[in-house]
């Protein structure tokens, strides 16, 4: 049979539109703000058989934009430093006010980027610049965006981040290889 099983279709195409399955996403969702799966689908607005059809690639597209939109604000919010450090009472407001968000998605408008400026200033603060270069470029090859953000925060900039190889050339990163 040529045809690809349609799970591993899914998650394949999970990847192409996501930048990693879904299941890979929710499950960090659920571990890093402790919750279930169904309280998880509650806080999303789909429903928990939705979720775990998600999560298993039985289904690839998460059919409503505004799902997708606060699957990122959490994202986000989990690298907020109150509920980095694991503030039930920060984890519970963050879950309540994505649950409470009502994003739109308009031509001109991208519902998730209210928190984007706190990213950065959180990643100085676990890690210095060398050891920021140092990660992004272990992520380079199969997460060039995450490891273009490593390097915005070691630059110390907020402007597009230079690729891995300027970056090793300038001697921050040890054994950068083109």
């Amino acid at each position: 049979m040529q045809e690809q099983h349609p799970v591993a279709r899914n998650v394949a195409l999970q990847r192409e539109w996501y930048g990693e399955p879904l299941g890979d996403r929710v499950r960090r969702l659920v571990v890093a703000f402790d919750v279930s799966q169904a309280h998880l689908a509650e806080v999303l607005g789909v429903s928990p058989p939705m979720l775990s059809q998600l999560m298993s690639g039985r289904r690839a597209k998460i059919g409503n934009p505004a799902v997708l939109a606060r699957m990122v604000m959490l994202e986000r919010r989990v690298l907020t430093p109150d509920v980095a450090s694991g503030d039930p009472a920060a984890i519970r407001a963050a879950l309540d006010q994505v649950r409470d968000s009502r994003p739109t998605v308009g031509r001109d408008t991208l519902p998730v980027a209210e928190h984007g400026g706190e990213v950065l200033p959180v990643l100085r603060e676990l890690a210095g610049p060398a050891e920021l270069a140092a990660a992004a470029q272990l992520l380079q090859e199969e997460f060039p965006l995450l490891a273009g953000l490593l390097l915005r925060a070691a630059d110390g900039v907020t402007g597009s981040p230079a690729p891995v190889e300027v970056v090793a050339q300038s001697g921050v990163l040890p054994d950068a290889q083109g």
